[in-house]
C-alpha cells in the first residue's frame, strides 16, 4: 500500500468545486472531512497490516489424531528419529485433522492414505496437549486418542506394516517396553492414558 502523488491535486480539485459551488465555509468543512479520512486511511495502513502479518508469521498448533490399536499387550506404532536430541521414539498411527473434517474422519482417511487400511473407530481415550521439540524445532498439537481396530482381521497377524506415504514401518511393541522406559512413547502422557485393560 503507497502514496499516490494524484491524491493532494485530488483533494485540492475536490475543495475548490466545494467553495466554488458552496462558498469557503463548505470548502474548509470538505478540508476537514478529508483529513479524518485520510488519517483513518493512514491508520489501517500502519496499524492492520502489521498485525496480520505477525499473526500469519506465528507458528500454528496442529490438532492431530492418533489410533490406540491393541495386539494383545501390544500397540501399534512406527519408529522414528531426532538427530539434533540423538533419541528415537515410537508414536501411533495417525495425522493431521483438515479443516472441515472431524477427528473420526480423518483417522479414517489417514489409515487409508498410511497402510491402505479401513479401520473401526471407537471411544475417545482422551485428549493431550503436546509442546515438543523436534530436529530443534517448536511444535504443539492437540492431540485426539481414539481406540480402533483393523477392519481387516489379517492384520492383527503381520508383525510389521510398511507406511505408504513415508519410508517408516509400523510395528507391534509391548506396552511393558514403554513402561519400563526401554523405549520411548509420545506423545507424552499416553502411556499414562493406558490402562492394562485398555
Amino acid at each position: 500500500m503507497g502514496f499516490s502523488p494524484w491524491a493532494v491535486p485530488a483533494v485540492g480539485i475536490v475543495v475548490v468545486a466545494v467553495a466554488g459551488v458552496f462558498g469557503g465555509g463548505w470548502a474548509w468543512l470538505t478540508v476537514g472531512v478529508l483529513v479524518v479520512a485520510g488519517v483513518g486511511w493512514l491508520g489501517r495502513g500502519v496499524l492492520r497490516e502489521p498485525r496480520v502479518d505477525s499473526v500469519i508469521a506465528m507458528p500454528a498448533i496442529r490438532p492431530i489424531v492418533l489410533a490406540v490399536i491393541r495386539r494383545g499387550s501390544a500397540l501399534l506404532v512406527f519408529e522414528a528419529r531426532d538427530d539434533v536430541k540423538g533419541e528415537t521414539f515410537c508414536r501411533p498411527l495417525g495425522g493431521g485433522i483438515e479443516f472441515g473434517e472431524t477427528s473420526q474422519d480423518a483417522l479414517v482417511r489417514e489409515f487409508r492414505e498410511e497402510l491402505d487400511a479401513e479401520i473401526e473407530v471407537e471411544q475417545l481415550l482422551g485428549v493431550l496437549e503436546n509442546v515438543f521439540t523436534w530436529q530443534d524445532r517448536p511444535g504443539h498439537e492437540i492431540v485426539f486418542l481414539y481406540a480402533a481396530e483393523f477392519a481387516d482381521r489379517s492384520r492383527y497377524e503381520r508383525d510389521e506394516m510398511k507406511i505408504l506415504d513415508d519410508p517408516a514401518t509400523a510395528r507391534w511393541v509391548d506396552l511393558a517396553e514403554f513402561r519400563e522406559g526401554r523405549k520411548v512413547l509420545y506423545p507424552t502422557g499416553l502411556i499414562e492414558l493406558l490402562s492394562a485393560d485398555q
